[in-house]
């Protein structure tokens, strides 16, 4: 049944008791085989026993953890479950009768005569495994027995479940009768495994070829990994047609193609070592490629991981083991997830990335480089476990052979009771994939295995070094360490690190390490669509639907309760639209892009192969000491420049390398969500997000006729891209008619004529559209043209635009073009007037800085602090940027006490927050209350917090008086902000202080964040980062609800954020669309919305308010305080005297309401003699940044030109970045650097800050939110 795509009604939010975040890790020590650490490590290693069939210390593990006290029924169901599932499985694979009777043994002594819980799926496992027994009389008589267990309708459920077999099933009703079947098994077609022969019978057609890339000069084979990856498509190209290929065919093509990656790269290294051994270059010690190098340290470092498993069973054997046989229990189960070569491969290619991605000579912190080690293993480890299981699900519990059988037998069972059954039964078995996707690593896991992976590679991986025999003076050549560890001083804190040799340096400069790449190439495919958090995307490699920060339990835990209440379906509905947007590469444009890369010249955003980069001549040795540092700086930024013309020109080789691969192809983007929302391409190598030139090369798959408004808006288009963008759209249009001899001579001759689309603002997308126009225009009918250019719509400052319709600012609005108007209005240039305007007066006035300033306030000076205000920049920022304007537009700018670049840059960035302040009150409203609201959340202690504490100290006897530190521990504030979008999609902010751990490796102890959501909430974080967060979610509502609103109006649609893309035949229709969809969002009433929301989600919340130190209560608090005795002082035991006075007040009884009515607290006489007005709930400092135009002064956490824009958004991948993203060190678990201490109510005032004679009084109160603003009239 299709979605609606409007917004209908709202179901309530989704409200968490905070039991999820109230209870601190634990940590546990032992010397058995169960180890020692938090709870979760210690599943982990069971998981990781059970994924490789240690069923053995399995035992141990389960047999140990099920008598602790916090794991809770269901969990301890859900772990037997497993462990059966693991144990059953081992022994239909190995058959074995001791290892059955262990497991009866087991079930009788460690769930029956415990009592503890089983369900059906419990018994059915048991069933299985009964029905191994070769005795034949055994096997009846367990069978009677479990049978036994499970009466009537369990028996059915038993039965129903989607764990037995048909086979299974018709053998175990002759054993017990009682379940009449009303059918036999009959025989039945045989089941044939289409997807095995499907690569067989693939029928071959022809495709053109494109001539190959120019590579990036480097002495090893360079791109090969990649064209090996590749090598599906380069095949396909020469061999077949996709097009007479059927869907099961091709998604068969995707499957490999997606799990080609690692391997392409160990049979690269192995070609590179073979050719130069057949070159007669096989020594150690003479020069070789990096590839070559690199089989060298993947066979020696797959000879000690061998040796190492053999050391691990050893120690799992010992019952007395010592620290270091201690640790090789702990990882080992994790080391055997994935096999020794692949693991040896993945430890190379995850260092080799990350010190690209870091900086080749600056080394990489050890932290981050074991991190980045655990993580890819991790992932391959998911990888294999799906493959695994999916492999034992066809042959072990659902043989395909069997299904049809089995479904009539079950269609004869007496009652129907067992449909529901084995529906949820099917519902958990697609729930294990979900839950081995989304099953992570513990920290301290992944810290083990990473650094004994990466000291065994520091051991085994070298280098040859050549230098001189300082003696003999002849060159000698002999091996080195190619990684050290070593420790370096960081911002006074002492912090390891992994090192490079600088022979290796020197080599990876000329041939970077590229080859985690084939994993998220874009799909020959239409995209799974998203049906679960852990199901879409990809056919094979594991994803998620949300972007998930590493360690945010909480976003995850609400997204699978919307999951399952049904409230995701539109975000799913607009992802999969999205995702099944098919692209083909734009030959004409990648011909041109091909013919200019293998120029090596400079064209547009391409990078040179040899730029013309000319060194200073190196001064005298006797000259000054201070011009020979100027003369090594300018040295230094020379080659640094040279090197990231390198870096760039090899990125840019890897993108057209792709685009060469899917010449003549359809593909495809899947995409998933940020934690708010906002939709990005997975695919992070080539995609419609990425720079000019990959936009150049895209179009859609499909193509529309032009139509009389299509040609109009591809001129348009052209107009716009060209940078002719400000302009009337008659103007627009015209100004292509205009430039037609241009416009034809850059489609003809792109590269030998004129080259006019060189200048224009996105010259590849330019070219594009010039060579479209063409096309067009010399066709017979230009209207009837089948166009396949995507024309853009870009949005106004789109966050200006949603805070200007929640504030009811009409000037705002008519500034960000949400009124119509002939030609579009211009917000930057609307500011820059005004500021022009104010400076005009101020010269009149006499003001010593505003007279150097004239003139020189331009559009492009005010944009970038326009832009980013709305994401948050602090005014210390914000003049950061001015200044950096202002300084590289003009050099004649005074430099004196009184008036310099900064004074002048605290001028200007004065008088752009006054301008945006003025222009958008209403939107200043709004977000200064977002803030407070955040601030308020953030401050506040749960019901669960109170209820526990009450239970602790007021519950168990009225003569304990807590510690202080006990009371610490159950304060903290550990609320996020969280609300749920126009789509239904909740949002939890995952900012918090994580807690340090020490974790003792193999080379050093490490200092790790161990995210929990225990941890205490980052107040300042939260607060910052609600408004444009709350934002981007409402644009991302707009986007996904216009994805969907074109696809129902049959249009192709794609989008990179607030810019959407369409056919030119469609533009007026999207148009249309864009504008209804935020008219949908802004008719409801947004901001009342959350505030309704925030009133339900935050229902008896405790709150620490300030009282003001003018009002009669402050000093009627203060002389109630002086009169306590000093054991009844403090904020924790005023805390539990207001929780007992509520409580008293609420009750039920006339006597203890007496009672609370007569108890004195500083809440109680703040009700009696003072009134909200004398409550300071906006004292903290960081509110003073907020809203539009606020001038801050305080130093926040963003103090410098760092938009808080760019500080959130985290998850859209650069050029620079992708690297390390596929190496996973993009989002490490960072070395600790505390920000501020973990925040609780007790306030801490930090030295060298001067105390004020009276310090501020603090009393608790229910949380109240202030009331939401009015829109401006």
């Amino acid at each position: 049944m299709p979605l609606t795509y409007t917004l209908p009604e709202r179901p309530p939010p989704i409200i968490f008791g905070d039991d999820l975040a109230t209870q601190p890790t634990k940590y546990r020590r032992t010397r058995d085989a169960v180890g020692g650490g938090t709870l979760s490590e210690i599943l982990a290693i069971l998981e990781a026993c059970l994924q490789v069939g240690r069923i053995e210390r399995a035992t141990v593990i389960l047999k140990r953890i099920s008598s602790y006290p916090d794991l809770d029924s269901e969990t301890l169901l859900d772990l037997h479950n497993r462990y059966l599932r693991a144990a059953v499985e081992n022994i239909i694979m190995k058959p074995s009768e001791e290892a059955a009777q262990a497991l009866h043994r087991w079930f009788e002594l460690e769930v029956r005569a415990q009592g503890r819980p089983q369900d059906a799926v419990t018994v059915a496992y048991m069933l299985k495994a009964s029905l191994q027994s070769p005795d034949s009389s055994r096997r009846d008589r367990l069978v009677r027995r479990y049978m036994d267990m499970v009466q009537g309708e369990a028996g059915l459920a038993v039965l129903a479940a989607n764990i037995l077999t048909a086979e299974e099933l018709n053998t175990i009703t002759h054993i017990c009768p009682t379940y009449n079947l009303a059918e036999e098994l009959e025989g039945g077609q045989e089941y044939v495994d289409t997807e095995t022969n499907q690569e067989d019978s693939l029928a071959k057609g022809t495709a053109t070829t494109a001539a190959e890339v120019r590579p990036t000069e480097q002495k090893g084979l360079g791109l090969k990994s990649l064209k090996q990856s590749l090598s599906l498509f380069t095949s396909l190209s020469s061999d077949y047609d996709l097009s007479a290929m059927n869907e099961d065919e091709k998604r068969a093509l995707q499957r490999q193609l997606e799990e080609d990656a690692v391997q392409a790269a160990i049979d690269r290294w192995r070609d590179e070592n073979s050719n130069l051994a057949k070159l007669g270059l096989n020594s150690n010690l003479q020069t070789k490629s990096v590839g070559a190098r690199m089989w060298q340290w993947q066979e020696k470092l797959e000879r000690a991981l061998k040796e190492e498993l053999v050391k691990i069973e050893e120690a799992e054997e010992k019952t007395n083991r010592n620290p270091t046989e201690a640790k090789r229990c702990s990882y080992g189960p994790f080391l055997r997830c994935v096999s020794p070569e692949k693991l040896s491969a993945l430890t190379i290619l995850s260092i080799m990335n990350a010190m690209s991605a870091m900086g080749l000579d600056k080394g990489i912190p050890l932290a981050n480089a074991i991190m980045a080690i655990a993580k890819n293993i991790e992932s391959e480890s998911i990888m294999e476990n799906l493959s695994r299981e999916a492999n034992v699900r066809k042959n072990v519990w659902n043989d395909p052979k069997q299904s049809a059988r089995k479904a009539r037998i079950l269609q004869g069972l007496k009652r129907k009771a067992e449909a529901i059954e084995a529906s949820r039964s099917v519902e958990a078995e697609e729930a294990l994939f979900g839950m081995i996707v989304e099953k992570q690593w513990p920290t301290a896991i992944k810290a083990e295995v990473g650094s004994f992976l990466l000291s065994t590679m520091i051991d085994v991986a070298q280098v040859p070094v050549t230098m001189k025999d300082p003696e003999t003076g002849k060159n000698i050549t002999q091996m080195q360490a190619a990684f050290s560890h070593g420790q370096q001083y960081k911002m006074g804190k002492k912090q390891g690190v992994v090192m490079a040799h600088k022979e290796l340096v020197e080599q990876l400069t000329r041939e970077p390490v590229h080859s985690l790449l084939a994993k998220h190439l874009p799909m020959l495919v239409k995209p799974e669509p998203w049906t679960s958090f852990a199901s879409g995307g990809f056919l094979s490699h594991p994803g998620k639907v949300i972007r998930v920060k590493n360690g945010s339990r909480d976003q995850r835990t609400y997204a699978n309760a919307a999951i399952s209440r049904g409230n995701m379906g539109r975000v799913f509905q607009g992802l999969n639209i999205l995702g099944q947007q098919s692209w083909t590469i734009n030959e004409p444009v990648f011909d041109v892009m091909l013919e200019a890369w293998n120029s090596g010249e400079t064209v547009a955003n391409l990078a040179p192969a040899n730029p013309n980069l000319s060194y200073p001549p190196e001064p005298a040795a006797s000259t000054d000491p201070l011009e020979r540092r100027r003369w090594i700086t300018a040295v230094k930024k020379i080659e640094n420049a040279r090197s990231a013309f390198h870096s760039q020109r090899c990125f840019q080789n890897f993108q057209l390398e792709i685009a060469r691969a899917l010449r003549n192809r359809v593909f495809y983007f899947p995409h998933n969500v940020d934690f708010r929302g906002r939709a990005y391409p997975i695919p992070p190598y080539l995609n419609h997000m990425g720079a000019d030139h990959c936009r150049g090369l895209l179009k859609f798959g499909t193509g529309k006729p032009l139509g009389h408004s299509g040609l109009k808006w591809l001129k348009v288009h052209l107009a716009n891209v060209s940078g002719f963008d400000k302009a009337s759209l008659k103007e627009r249009e015209q100004y292509s008619m205009d430039h037609l001899e241009e416009i034809y001579d850059s489609a003809t001759n792109p590269l030998g004529g004129k080259r006019w689309w060189l200048s224009a603002e996105d010259p590849w997308q330019c070219l594009a559209a010039c060579i479209e126009l063409r096309n067009a225009l010399e066709s017979s009918d230009p209207t009837s043209f089948i166009s396949h250019l995507p024309v853009h719509q870009d949005g106004t400052c789109n966050g200006l635009q949603h805070y200007a319709a929640l504030g009811g600012d009409i000037w705002g609005a008519q500034q960000v073009n949400l009124e119509p108007g002939d030609r579009p209005a211009d917000v930057y240039t609307a500011v820059a007037d005004l500021v022009k305007e104010s400076i005009s007066k101020d010269i009149e006035n006499g003001h010593k800085l505003a007279g150097f300033l004239e003139g020189k306030i331009t559009r492009k000076v005010v944009k970038q602090t326009v832009m980013t205000n709305v994401y948050g920049v602090t005014f210390i920022g914000a003049k950061a940027q001015v200044r950096k304007q202002l300084v590289a537009a003009y050099n004649d700018l005074p430099d004196t006490v009184e008036a310099n670049p900064s004074s002048l840059s605290t001028y200007v960035a004065t008088k752009i927050f006054t301008a945006l302040s003025t222009m958008f009150k209403g939107a200043h409203d709004i977000q200064y209350w977002l803030g407070d609201c955040a601030t308020r959340v953030s401050k506040s202690l749960t019901p669960e917090q109170i209820d526990r504490l009450a239970s602790e100290f007021l519950d168990k006897g009225a003569g304990r008086h807590p510690k202080n530190t006990e009371i610490d521990e159950m304060t903290q504030f550990k609320t996020s902000v969280i609300w749920t979008t126009p789509l239904d999609m909740p949002v939890v902010q995952p900012y918090r202080s994580s807690k340090a751990r020490m974790v003792r490796t193999n080379l050093q102890s490490i200092s790790l964040t161990d995210p929990h959501r225990s941890d205490p909430v980052n107040p300042r974080k939260q607060l910052q980062a609600f408004p444009p967060n709350f934002i981007h979610s409402l644009d991302a509502t707009h986007m996904l609800l216009s994805a969907a609103k074109c696809h129902d109006a049959k249009l192709s649609f794609a989008a990179v954020h607030d810019s959407f893309w369409t056919h030119a035949c469609d533009t007026d229709t999207m148009n249309t669309i864009l504008r209804d969809a935020f008219i949908e969002i802004h008719s409801d009433d947004v901001i009342g919305r959350l505030a309704a929301e925030f009133n339900i989600r935050y229902k008896d919340h405790m709150q620490l308010a300030v009282v003001r130190q003018s009002s009669a209560a402050f000093k009627e608090i203060l002389k109630y305080r002086k009169s306590l005795p000093l054991h009844q002082r403090g904020k924790g035991i005023e805390l539990l005297n207001e929780v007992q006075r509520l409580r008293l007040l609420r009750s039920s009884n006339p006597k203890d309401v007496e009672k609370g009515k007569k108890m004195v607290t500083a809440a109680s006489i703040y009700a009696e003699t003072a009134a909200e007005a004398d409550l300071d709930l906006d004292h903290e400092p960081e509110l003073e940044s907020l809203g539009l135009g606020s001038l801050a002064t305080s130093k926040l956490a963003v103090d410098d030109d760092k938009t808080m824009e760019e500080v959130l958004d985290e998850n859209m991948p650069s050029e620079a970045q992708v690297d390390d993203a596929e190496a996973g060190a993009a989002s490490p678990t960072d070395p600790v650097d505390s920000e501020e201490p973990a925040p609780g109510f007790e306030a801490k005032v930090s030295p060298g800050v001067k105390r004020s004679r009276v310090l501020p009084t603090w009393i608790w109160i229910p949380l109240k939110f202030a009331p939401v603003p009015e829109k401006v009239r």
